[in-house]
């Protein structure tokens, strides 16, 4: 069993990182394989290699997936952590018809290759922004509430500058709402538009809005980054003094 788990979780060398190799190969192959389903008009021949190709794929996954669920020590805490939710939902639809195509969460499993090239260097980024996150949550959950009071608002807004003059494309504040994230998020499809005056100065506000609301929460972020940089670099000045 230690054995299996070894070639399971140590990917740094022999027979694990060949092992680990392998999987983030086959990974990348389905995704591809994926991606070609959805090409129009392919013929017989092509949707009969693809399907051949899923199959091979889908049992690897499916054994390998035995396999940790097996080494694992906890049984229970492997099948709910993310990467064993992960490894399910990434081969279940093949055995079991839900409607909805999970293949693509396959790519989330590529996170692995952290491990295997040693990219550990990154280890401090990604924990620097763990912390800014955390230091910053307060500010986020409150500027995250006021961003949907604002869309709703936005939404409500609109509809009662436009319904007249376009019934069709705001024909109530649910059919708003589309426009109103497209606004405030400064992405602007132009598929829907205000023609009224007042829905043009509206729109104008909204958009003003819509600034703050991309930057706000970048500036929060980037400033609590700013500061855990700030202090790791005095925390290592101190431990070399």
């Amino acid at each position: 069993m230690e054995t299996l788990r070894k070639l399971l979780d140590d990917p740094q060398r022999g027979a694990g990182k060949v092992f680990a190799l392998i999987i983030q190969f086959l990974i990348v192959l389905s995704l591809i394989t994926f991606s070609m389903e959805t090409l129009p008009n392919l013929n017989e021949e092509t949707k009969r290699a693809l399907y051949y190709i899923e199959v091979i794929t889908v049992v690897i996954f499916t054994v390998e997936y035995c396999l940790r669920f097996i080494a694992a020590e906890n049984k229970i805490k492997f099948a709910t952590s993310f990467f064993g939710i992960v490894d399910l939902l990434a081969i279940l639809p093949f055995y079991v018809t839900t409607g909805v195509d999970l293949r693509a969460i396959r790519i989330v499993r590529l996170i692995r290759l952290v491990r295997i090239f040693k990219i550990m260097r990154y280890n401090n980024a990604i924990e620097r922004f763990h912390r800014a996150l955390i230091i910053s949550k307060e500010e986020l959950i409150m500027f995250g509430g006021a961003g949907l009071v604002i869309i709703f608002l936005s939404s409500v807004g609109i509809y009662y500058f436009e319904h007249n003059a376009q019934p069709e494309n705001f024909a109530s504040v649910f059919h708003s709402l589309w426009w109103a994230v497209a606004t405030l998020t400064s992405v602007g499809y132009g598929d829907v538009y205000p023609v009224t005056v007042g829905g043009r100065i509206f729109t104008f506000v909204v958009l003003v809005l819509g600034l703050g609301i991309v930057a706000v929460p970048t500036g929060l972020i980037a400033s609590a980054l700013t500061q855990i940089r700030h202090e790791d670099e005095e925390a290592s000045g101190s431990d070399e003094s």
